[in-house]
């Protein structure tokens, strides 16, 4: 069935790997597929992809074909689990990670053509506040970013909520605490990262709950599956599930930002119906 209505953006970062980005990517587009959405998972590390070495699927082509004009989006897309669809990223490919603002803008452009099919785009962003990184970030509706009890998480992840505040006007940001012993520890990260950011930045920040530390998301690893996927009763499963509802109730957009962004014209419809 055509969607009408505007499609859900979800951008997944951090100031820096290792925090579990790629995992939270995947396991909420799953969890948000088990609720009836039709998920496009976008693995935006362009450069060093993740998504499919973490899921075990193999794609012919990737994003890289598409930027060269050597086929269409449509044509790179691989199914992954639960009905989710996957937009592979290159890897070991230098050019990627230094794409121009213009072939940027052509690729987010370009997901324009899938919007019918579509409820919901998560995208795993690369680690660090490279342009690219900002780009997708500024052409998404919703920040997620996940923070871990690292002193250097915390440390990045201000640098690049202060970067995109000052530079790039963002001032809302969910933040969702991974890798977490107890639920204490969880909301004791994001008061860290609150602190800071309510003393020096003019930014509302929005604790989305935790991830526990659980042995089975190792497993799930080792195996190439989602956690979700193989262990669904799992504490990090249900701990994804709840994370799932949130997203789905956060509110759409009514109306474009005003510079680019994934599904404009869906924006500019639902305006002017």
């Amino acid at each position: 069935m055509a969607n009408s209505g505007p499609v859900q953006v979800i951008a997944v970062t951090g100031g820096k790997g290792g925090v579990g980005k790629s995992n939270v990517s995947i396991n909420l587009s799953i969890q948000l597929a088990e609720m009836g959405r039709r998920v496009m998972l976008l693995d935006a590390d362009l450069g060093l992809a993740n998504i499919d070495v973490l899921l075990g699927i193999t794609s012919k082509r990737n994003i890289a074909d598409v930027i060269s004009g050597e086929c269409t989006l449509k044509e790179i897309l691989v199914d992954g689990p639960k009905g989710i669809k996957v937009v592979p990223a290159s890897s070991g490919t230098q050019k990627m990670v230094s794409l121009n603002s213009l072939e940027h803008a052509g690729m987010i452009n370009a997901f324009s053509e899938l919007s019918n099919d579509l409820d919901v785009l998560v995208i795993d962003t690369a680690a660090g506040i490279s342009e690219g990184v900002v780009s997708f970030l500024r052409a998404s509706q919703e920040v997620i970013v996940v923070v871990c009890d690292e002193p250097t998480s915390i440390t990045d992840s201000y640098a690049l909520i202060k970067l995109l505040n000052r530079d790039y006007g963002m001032y809302r940001f969910r933040v969702l605490a991974n890798m977490v012993k107890t639920q204490e520890e969880g909301r004791h990260l994001y008061s860290k990262l609150a602190h800071v950011t309510e003393r020096f930045l003019d930014v509302a920040l929005q604790y989305v709950g935790s991830i526990p530390f659980d042995e089975t998301v190792k497993k799930a690893v080792q195996r190439q599956r989602a956690v979700s996927d193989v262990y669904p009763r799992s504490k990090a499963a249900l701990a994804y599930r709840s994370l799932a509802q949130k997203a789905d109730s956060w509110p759409l957009p009514s109306s474009p930002k005003g510079h680019l962004e994934f599904f404009v014209e869906r924006l500019v419809q639902t305006t002017s119906s």
